[in-house]
């Protein structure tokens, strides 16, 4: 046990297959070893991790079969700790809690006549009498429920315990060896300037998602957070899916219709940092600066005005584990996407983070390729089409580690905020507003930013990654950046919305956009490149500006040269035989030219090109992907 305790179990063959990370083979087993010992005490202390991690069923208020309530809090700064809300008249202190070893404090009250105390729906406050005597009026962190009326500026806790939960019929999906996934935020899901709920997310924006080709969707800003504007990245209650949506149960229907669909449903967690909020947040529980938090400077993060979480901390711990664990039983999510992980380890510096913690990583399955956006929003903003370099486009495309996964992206939320601007705009901006009908002559702006905005995605998807992420909306080019409702423009929700609407208008050409995401998506499906080994790029060709590579057996070609075509075109491949073309994003239906006759058959040479001991000749035009299989090998 000692040994295993120093040195994470699979590091030596690590180091064996990359001797780049040997200097920092003493930081791997520093941190194994205080992950190993962690582990270790909690197994002795608390029975195992399993029961640690279901603490959520003790802590807070919850149900016991007897129809009594149990309550449990950890509150360390706290002189006296009581219950009030509805059910007792709200009075201060006639539940007092008992107080425990650890900080901790404990209620149970008796049923009546066989039904609970505290009824469903009703509203409660966690009471703390403070070191300087002071009663403040809490909410519970590990409340499951909490609502703002109209009126009111704070969050009131709602007790959630309906006679008859929703209850899941679909099983997860089986986990996915190529994750397409769809970005979301039920919120402003929706054409009308409201907010949206679960249900039509439930039945309006699945579908969509399903017709698209995706086959996981993350969810944005599900933990409850006061402020809407924040995006979900200032959370409130841990514990408890935002109301402005909907019930509980509307979420749990919702992830099971997704499950229905083979759609896989991940969480975005912030547990990087939590709001400033008191009187309906985790700050200052107990009446002191600290508690789940570190006091003074260092349990402030000064650029995102929030409290940071004291990680060392054992309750803490038994919070955050819990609290995931709370989303995957109760609500069935399959996974999580974590938010600012650096900021939690920023002495890290992400090295190994994506690698088996048996080697000393950070276990995570997949990393986000942050650099991919960057490149495209850099290459569009700072050179002409004739200066765009392939070698650099592929360089960031390919530049990851070895057996690490990673997230392509060629745009996410972030580039459709109001302050930046999304791939569609940038590439097309005011004419997207006056051109985009088919009824108005193609303007060179509008073609040049329709056929740009499809190359880039494919090759984003096709070459960048083991993943493809892409936000609501941005498939289609949506028109119009992302602002939430605040004093800065006037509460409005006008830009709080995404337009679907705008694709099912035969009369606009984001119809096109639409489809060849559609198409792209469904052709990985079909071949699995990014459950395959990286891509074998065999030209990138400054002059001509055009990128050749192979990966699942299909050969991916584009040229990016503003007017050249290129007929006769010799590209090399690996496997000889009969080449058809599966996409061509010049196709009419994708707003494309139609300067391909997709009935072209074409015959590979045993003829070395480009160190590929056999090449094909095809005609490639300018600003179009073509992306080829072998008819010899049916699929």
């Amino acid at each position: 046990m000692a040994a295993a305790s120093t040195e994470p179990p699979r590091l030596k063959q690590l180091l064996e297959r990359d001797p780049y990370l040997a200097p920092f083979r003493t930081d791997f087993q520093r941190r194994y070893s205080l992950f190993y010992n962690r582990l270790k005490n909690i197994e002795e202390s608390e029975g195992g991790l399993d029961k640690f991690t279901k603490s959520y069923k003790t802590f807070g208020v919850n149900q016991l079969a007897d129809g009594g309530i149990y309550c449990k809090e950890w509150a360390p700064g706290a002189e006296a700790v009581f219950l009030a809300g509805d059910f007792n008249g709200w009075n201060p202190s006639s539940h007092p809690y008992k107080k425990l070893e650890y900080g901790k404090w404990e209620l149970f009250i008796p049923p009546e006549d066989g039904h609970s105390p505290v009824p469903h729906g009703s509203k409660l406050k966690v009471v703390i009498r403070a070191q300087n005597g002071a009663l403040l009026y809490r909410i519970s962190p590990w409340a499951r429920y909490v609502v703002r009326d109209e009126d009111k500026v704070n969050y009131d806790w709602v007790h959630w315990n309906p006679p008859q939960s929703y209850i899941h019929k679909n099983p997860s999906p089986k986990r996915l060896k190529s994750l397409r996934i769809y970005e979301s935020h039920v919120g402003i899901a929706s054409p009308e300037g409201k907010v949206a709920s679960y249900k039509n997310f439930t039945y309006n924006v699945l579908p969509r998602i399903k017709d698209l080709g995706y086959n996981c969707v993350q969810l944005m800003a599900i933990m409850e957070h006061a402020y809407y504007a924040s995006f979900g990245y200032q959370v409130t209650s841990f514990f408890a899916a935002s109301s402005r949506y909907g019930t509980p149960d509307d979420l749990k229907e919702m992830i099971d219709v997704a499950h229905s669909m083979g759609i896989t449903v991940l969480l975005d967690v912030v547990h990087s940092h939590a709001s400033k909020n008191s009187e309906d947040g985790l700050n200052q529980f107990d009446g002191t600066d600290s508690c789940f938090f570190h006091s003074g400077y260092r349990g402030n993060h000064q650029l995102w005005d929030s409290r940071l979480f004291d990680y060392a901390n054992w309750e803490v711990l038994r919070f955050l584990l819990s609290n995931l664990r709370m989303w995957i039983e109760d609500y069935r999510f399959d996974g999580f996407r974590f938010d600012g992980v650096t900021s939690m380890l920023y002495h890290h510096h992400g090295i190994a983070l994506c690698r088996p913690v048996a080697e000393g990583g950070g276990g995570f399955d997949y990393r986000l390729a942050m650099a991919i956006p960057d490149k495209w929003i850099q290459i569009i903003k700072e050179l002409k089409d004739e200066d765009w370099n392939m070698g650099n486009i592929v360089h960031t495309l390919t530049n990851r580690r070895c057996e690490e996964k990673y997230i392509a992206y060629a745009e996410s939320h972030d580039q459709a905020l109001v302050g930046d601007k999304t791939l569609a705009f940038r590439l097309m901006d005011a004419e997207m507003y006056t051109n985009m009908s088919v009824l108005m002559p193609l303007t060179p702006v509008i073609d040049r930013g329709i056929q740009l905005h499809k190359m880039i995605r494919l090759i984003t998807h096709a070459l960048g990654g083991e993943s493809y992420l892409n936000f609501m909306g941005n498939e289609f080019g949506h028109p119009e950046w992302l602002d939430f409702p605040r004093i800065g423009n006037n509460e409005s929700y006008h830009y709080a919305r995404r337009q679907f609407n705008l694709t099912e208008d035969d009369l606009l050409r984001y119809k096109f956009l639409n489809a060849f995401d559609r198409d792209m998506n469904k052709l990985e499906e079909r071949y699995g490149w990014l459950a395959s080994p990286q891509a074998y790029v065999s030209e990138k060709h400054e002059s001509n500006k055009v990128i050749a590579f192979e990966r699942a057996g299909l050969i991916f070609i584009f040229n990016f040269h503003p007017y050249q075509s290129y007929v006769d075109y010799r590209v090399g491949i690996e496997t000889p035989g009969k080449y058809k073309i599966l996409l061509d994003s010049d196709a009419g239906e994708y707003g494309g030219h139609q300067r391909l006759d997709h009935n072209t058959e074409y015959f590979s040479e045993e003829y070395p090109h480009n160190y590929r001991p056999n090449s094909i000749m095809v005609y490639i035009p300018s600003r179009v992907a073509l992306v080829l299989h072998t008819m010899d090998i049916p699929k």
